[in-house]
């Protein structure tokens, strides 16, 4: 996922760049409003996240101008104010959440992955497609091989951050985040247990998985899984 963080104040900003990058966003970031502004404008971003307080223009005027230039782009403000008026100014001005300085980082990754999930559903996604697999996220069933395979719950988005990224190679540690977020296990014993789960229904099915005995979600020893299609 591609990101943008706009924030004049440099040490936050570049630990907010690593913490992402760590997640495997691609991050851009701006120290400036205007800087900002014209960067998003070039869109592609699946993530805006914008300080109010900023030199050249406010995070409101970054807001309102992507607003009216009919951009959709999932916005997160940060700021210092924590008056009421100050909220609601900034979710008028068109942003999709608010969050408050000082921020524990786990409540800005749950509030980043619900902005990503709710964009998914904006802009239509219905569908996840990938190799012999088809998810469809309004019913919440899978197809394997045209055959539906029954998955529960944390089985399901299991998969789902797998399509969502083929062939790359998941650290446990993100899809622990991903899956499990704020108040989840702090090992990642959940992840190699939910893996197994998973691997073994998709192994069991008469298609079996990647042939010669091989599964489809491979084990990258030391680092996370990756799901081969």
């Amino acid at each position: 996922m591609r990101m943008l963080i706009i924030d004049d104040e440099v040490k936050l900003l570049r630990a907010l760049q690593q913490t992402f990058v760590d997640l495997q966003f691609a991050v851009d970031t701006a120290t400036d409003g205007h800087t900002g502004l014209a960067l998003a404008q070039d869109g592609g971003y699946d993530l805006l996240v914008v300080d109010v307080m900023l030199p050249g223009m406010t995070g409101y005027q970054i807001v309102e101008t992507l607003r009216a230039e009919g951009d959709s782009t999932p916005i997160l403000l940060l700021t210092a104010k924590d008056a009421v008026d100050d909220r609601v100014q900034g979710l008028d001005a068109g942003a999709d959440d608010y969050l408050v300085k000082p921020f524990a980082i786990k409540e800005l990754l749950a509030r980043v992955r619900a902005l990503t999930r709710r964009a998914g559903d904006v802009v239509g996604t219905k569908k996840l497609e990938a190799g012999p697999f088809e998810l469809d996220l309004i019913t919440r069933s899978v197809s394997y091989h045209g055959e539906t395979l029954g998955l529960t719950a944390k089985e399901f988005q299991l998969l789902e951050l797998f399509l969502r990224n083929p062939g790359q190679v998941l650290p446990k540690e993100l899809i622990l985040d991903r899956i499990w977020g704020f108040g989840g296990p702090e090992d990642t014993n959940a992840v190699e247990i939910y893996v197994h789960f998973l691997r073994k229904k998709i192994d069991a099915h008469p298609q079996g998985g990647g042939g010669a005995g091989a599964s489809l979600i491979e084990t990258v020893r030391g680092v996370g899984y990756a799901l081969r299609v």
